[in-house]
């Protein structure tokens, strides 16, 4: 598990001003021009954005490596939705970043002055990706940063959680019922676990042995084996099965079992099984909700009052990015890899 280490104001403007603000020209970004395997990633120099109306721009001190990004870089990702991911003459991939505020366009709120330490969670469309020196988002989709929080640890928050919380409310559990997760010890599973908890839900999650403290820690009520026996685990628990499942792990079909009939099944792979038994299944789609600020703020008010776990599995330098893709792609990391600009 990665450290979450508190540095204090001036490590964010030490990172974010370490290339000295400006307010035109090129900036460095994370990218490739072609799909392909890590080596593909380059540092590509593009114009820096300009905010516009309801826009901030940010310099990002620090941008979250996560899976949705090593699916872009592959072409898998386009070939699956390709009106997603338009053609383009490169591409900037990362959702999450952290910095501080440089630029405002008009009809931004006053919390979003310039100097603001904030995180963001931002689409990876063409070249608009959060792996950058500079990036504008719609106001809508910034919040202040945690207090006390360093912008390394800040930057693998949102999109991960938004994406448990997601799951979460597709749910739709009340205080006493219970969720079944796999991939608990994982950055998705991990914060459903935490959610979960915080939302009086009782917990079964699933864990290897040298995750179980880990799972534990984040407060799971109920350890089961991770891996195939996922569903016969969790009805020795709950005979009936569980009310709900946030299949994190992209066990798919085999989680079905699982859950009670009538239940619901969040799948964070957007897989849709069997609806037998009148199971429902919830395909999360994060994006759909990345101008959710009232849901923004709220899981950046958690992970400050400490209900959330913000967790770096290991940083690296921009430059060193088809490293961390494949520190990322060779699995069994807990927490985030983090790319600091």
């Amino acid at each position: 598990m990665g450290l979450y280490v508190t540095l204090g104001v001036s490590y964010w403007w030490w990172l974010a001003r370490r290339h000295g603000a400006s307010t035109g020209g090129t900036m460095r970004a994370v990218g490739f021009t072609d799909f392909g395997g890590p080596e593909v990633m380059q540092i590509l120099e593009l114009p820096q954005p300009q905010p516009g109306p309801g826009q901030v721009r940010i310099k990002v001190a620090a941008a979250a490596v996560n899976p949705a990004d090593l699916n872009i870089r592959s072409g898998v990702a386009r070939r699956k939705y390709p009106n997603a991911f338009p053609l383009s003459d490169g591409y900037v991939v990362g959702g999450d970043a952290a910095g501080v505020v440089d630029a405002v366009g008009e009809g931004v709120r006053p919390e979003l002055a310039v100097g603001t330490e904030v995180i963001a969670v931002l689409p990876t469309r063409k070249t608009e990706g959060a792996q950058a020196e500079y990036v504008v988002a719609p106001a809508e989709s910034v919040v202040r940063a945690p207090a006390g929080a360093d912008p390394i640890a800040a930057s693998t928050l949102l999109m991960n959680a938004l994406t448990a919380r997601m799951a979460l409310d597709a749910l739709h559990l009340a205080p006493g019922q219970t969720v079944a997760v796999t991939g608990a010890a994982g950055a998705v599973g991990g914060y459903a676990v935490q959610l979960a908890r915080a939302d009086g839900v009782t917990v079964i999650a699933d864990a290897s042995d040298r995750d179980r403290d880990l799972v534990a820690g984040f407060g799971a009520d109920h350890i089961v084996a991770r891996g195939a026996g996922f569903a016969d685990h969790v009805r020795r628990i709950r005979p009936d099965g569980a009310d709900g499942v946030i299949d994190a792990a992209g066990l798919d079909g085999a989680v079905a079992p699982a859950v009670r009939d009538g239940g619901t099944i969040a799948s964070v792979t957007l897989h849709s099984g069997t609806t037998e038994r009148g199971l429902r299944w919830s395909p999360v789609v994060v994006s759909t909700r990345f101008t959710d600020t009232e849901t923004l703020t709220r899981l950046r008010d958690q992970a400050e009052s400490g209900v959330l776990s913000l967790r770096v599995a290991k940083t690296f330098p921009a430059e060193h990015a088809a490293e961390a893709h494949r520190y990322l792609a060779a699995g069994g990391v807990r927490g985030r890899p983090v790319l600091t600009f």
